[in-house]
């Protein structure tokens, strides 16, 4: 089981390496049911976007500062 978490988050690197800033903290609330994923939580929130499929994407301006997903279990 440990082995088996360790993995996944190993899988995980890429997606750090080349996000903005080259940093990632993501948490889960399991009562809500959302994933939130910041990329620098000291950048300001400018500017949000709701995508069709309940998806939050943060931004301050151009820059990519956040993404939250809604229902993320079901994905």
């Amino acid at each position: 089981m440990i082995l088996e978490s360790l993995n996944d988050l190993l899988n995980l690197l890429p997606a750090v390496r080349h996000s903005p800033k080259g940093r990632l903290q993501a948490s889960y609330d399991e009562e809500a049911d959302v994933q939130n994923i910041h990329f620098d939580r000291s950048i300001p929130v400018t500017d949000i976007e709701i995508t069709d499929d309940d998806i939050i994407v943060w931004y301050n301006g151009d820059d990519l500062v956040g993404i939250t997903i809604l229902q993320a279990s079901r994905r």
